[in-house]
């Protein structure tokens, strides 16, 4: 049996993941009362569904604030593990903004990571802070036997709520887009492009006419800040994008060719269907850096896909090796905050 929490009304907050296939979902409450819930709406993308029965007097939990929780702060997690009804564990916050991939959950959701021990059962039940209010929806777990161990993950309140809200009013979630790709920056990347430290979202590849490429980002572009908040690794960027409605006007700081410049986005909204990404224009090829490499047969270029006459070679050990991958385009190189742009096999001359 799992959770789920009345946050409004006579409305149900509880993980997508519980109630997915369901035909019928009964609700239990702690006094042996005993509905049958409607499901209202669902968002897959950060495992949340929200649920509405038809009563009175029914329990209403104090929200809290996820943002101001700070890493080692205690929580209490609330459950039935193994059917162990209501049962309370407590731990601390060990990390916040935590990027996971299960089940194509985890890209859109900072989730917090905390030591509370979380088990089957545990899912759509709800992480109090030492207030007494909810600051998380607790919805993954990380462990190689199936049980608990360390690592749980919660999602936090306020995208929750945002996430509940939007289903009850319009029965949609709209997220903003950019329509790029992002990559980390590593120490050697940051060497290379003259940043003092490896920091941000590396720029890989865009979406022709999305926000991205309309406010003129272009590859190998870092974004350092979006709307006022800072970028540290790559897998920021969505979770800071994806909070903000599609159609609103938004600043970053990118740093391009050894300076750092603001550019204004309006952003996309986050396509519903499984499409896949569509890159924008892609240019051309080289050697070098222990690479074997050959030009792009520019006889067959429809959609931005290349065929090439023959795949690539990275030899190992090479500076490339375990960077750039059989298949990759070469469209720009980096070299002493100097950008050359790679139009032919030809080009690719290091100073």
């Amino acid at each position: 049996m799992d959770l789920g929490l009345f946050f409004k009304n006579n409305y149900i907050l509880t993980n997508y993941h519980v109630v997915e296939d369901a035909t019928e979902v009964l609700v239990s409450l702690s006094d042996r009362r005993e509905y049958v819930a409607e499901i209202i709406g669902v968002d897959p993308l950060s495992d949340l569904a929200v649920l509405k029965v038809d009563g009175t007097n029914l329990p209403k939990v104090s929200i809290g604030d996820s943002e101001n929780l700070r890493v080692g702060d205690w929580v209490v997690a609330i459950g039935s593990p193994f059917s162990f009804d209501f049962s309370v564990t407590a731990g601390i916050v060990s990390a916040k903004g935590r990027s996971i991939q299960n089940n194509n959950i985890g890209n859109y959701v900072p989730f917090l990571q905390t030591d509370a021990a979380i088990n089957r059962g545990n899912s759509g039940g709800p992480l109090f802070d030492m207030n007494g209010n909810v600051v998380g929806i607790n919805s993954q777990i990380y462990s190689r036997s199936g049980g608990y161990q360390g690592l749980a993950f919660a999602i936090p309140i306020n995208v929750a709520i945002d996430v509940a809200e939007q289903i009850i009013d319009t029965g949609i979630v709209a997220r903003g887009y950019l329509g790029v790709r992002v990559g980390e920056v590593d120490n050697d990347l940051a060497e290379a492009l003259g940043m003092d430290k490896p920091y941000g979202a590396l720029i890989n590849d865009l979406e022709e006419g999305e926000s991205g490429d309309n406010a003129g980002l272009i590859p190998g572009d870092v974004i350092l800040d979006f709307d006022g908040k800072e970028i540290k690794f790559s897998a920021d960027l969505p979770h800071v994008v994806g909070q903000i409605k599609p159609n609103t006007e938004s600043t970053a700081t990118i740093f391009r060719d050894g300076e750092e410049m603001e550019l204004t986005f309006i952003l996309g909204e986050l396509p519903s269907s499984d499409k896949p990404f569509v890159p924008a224009k892609s240019d051309n090829n080289s050697d070098m850096l222990g690479l074997q490499i050959e030009e792009i047969d520019r006889d067959s270029t429809a959609n931005g896909k290349f065929r090439k006459r023959n795949w690539t070679k990275c030899y190992q050990g090479s500076p490339a090796s375990g960077k750039i991958q059989r298949g990759d385009v070469i469209t720009h190189i980096r070299y002493r905050n100097m950008k050359y742009k790679i139009d032919s096999l030809e080009s690719f001359r290091i100073p």
